[in-house]
């Protein structure tokens, strides 16, 4: 069976053969499941209710699925969501941010990062689990905070280059871009990107590796989108405040040519969705490698809502895009990024903490009005 995972810090490529049979979907009040039936989409249950959901990984090798939980910790299902068990053991915190699987040697190792920022591996399909705690000591971690309420930073996002399993990346929200060349042992701040003194301190999204050479590294921010050709030694600042998506999240190659890339986010910064009630995501395409965008040829369905999470479903015939709203809308496109068709619609917020209600108006750290 197809699957494609959709969730705001989660592995979000996937391929198969065909049409994808089922979408997992990661909101902030649980797991929603699709299904492709009678060619369409519509929603086939739910799991984890009342939890957010933060993270998503298939492993088709082994059909595992792994749930990140903010609160809950790790969830594993081997039947495609019709039971589960908790594989936290080990994991110390109980906000599983991200998650990424990275095929090694020793074979498959699945990464969690968490809130408070650190990061874990586990090379049983997480029955139990290796902090590298190093990455709690790493330069200026004493700087790192998040700004909503509870200040407390996480590992948003990681990348392995597949040429060396030693040499990791990994984004910290908001404190630091890290890497690692021993495995996780110890790690670098790499920092020449960011003018020490703005307003926005290191707010890493995702970082990405270009698809024929990992030294090419892509990194959207909350101060824009960044490029660097040396593994991150310098870098390049693509997009800016002024851009159409001055707020980028998500980053995705297209599989047939690299230099085709969609990026999916809002207008601004969240602080400027509170009085607007609109964060303006979209998404936009690329034929540069990055350096000039576009809108899709018909549009991108656009409102109030900021675009947190893509995904890419690869087959035999091409690819598939999907992308997931606040307003908890689910889009798709089937020719390229150009066209989007909303699939499945009035689900809970697909966002990361506090952004859904940020463009609601209710600012950090200030109950809801009642309904």
């Amino acid at each position: 069976m197809s699957i494609v995972c959709l969730s705001t810090n989660g592995h979000n490529q996937y391929s198969g053969s065909g049409q994808p049979e089922k979408l997992f979907i990661a909101t902030t009040e649980g797991l929603t499941i699709g299904e492709f039936v009678d060619g369409a989409w519509q929603k086939a249950g739910t799991a984890h209710a009342g939890h957010h959901v933060g993270a998503l990984l298939y492993v088709p090798e082994e059909n595992a699925l792994f749930v990140g939980l903010m609160p809950g910790g790790l969830k594993y299902s081997g039947d495609l969501g019709k039971t589960w068990e908790d594989r936290s053991s080990g994991i110390n915190e109980d906000k599983i941010y991200s998650l990424r699987v990275n095929r090694e040697p020793e074979g498959l190792v699945i990464y969690a990062g968490v809130e408070p920022a650190s990061l874990y591996r586990s090379t049983d399909l997480g029955r139990s689990w290796t902090e590298l705690a190093a990455i709690k000591q790493a330069p200026m971690h004493e700087k790192w905070q998040f700004p909503a309420p509870g200040h407390e930073p996480h590992l948003k996002t990681m990348a392995f280059d597949p040429r060396d399993p030693k040499v990791i990346y990994a984004g910290v929200e908001q404190g630091a871009l890290l890497k690692s060349t021993d495995g996780g042992q110890s790690w670098q701040d790499l920092d020449s990107f960011f003018e020490y003194g703005n307003f926005i301190y290191k707010d890493i999204h995702q970082v990405v590796l270009h698809p024929e050479n990992p030294d090419e590294v892509y990194m959207p921010t909350g101060l824009g989108l960044y490029h660097s050709a040396d593994g991150g030694a310098t870098w390049e600042q693509f997009t800016d405040l002024e851009f159409r998506i001055g707020y980028p999240d998500q980053l995705i190659f297209a599989p047939d040519n690299p230099k085709v890339v969609f990026m999916s986010g809002a207008q601004d910064a969240p602080f400027n969705w509170i009085e607007r009630n609109s964060a303006n995501g979209t998404v936009v395409i690329s034929e540069d490698g990055g350096r000039n965008w576009r809108a899709p040829k018909n549009g991108f369905p656009e409102g109030r809502a900021n675009v947190e999470a893509m995904a890419i479903y690869t087959n035999d015939q091409g690819f598939q895009l999907f992308a997931g709203t606040t307003d908890g809308d689910v889009f798709a496109s089937s020719d390229r990024g150009e066209t989007w068709e909303r699939i499945i619609e009035g689900l809970s917020a697909v966002s990361k903490p506090t952004h859904d209600t940020l463009i609601a108006g209710v600012s950090y750290g200030t109950e809801p009005p009642a309904m």
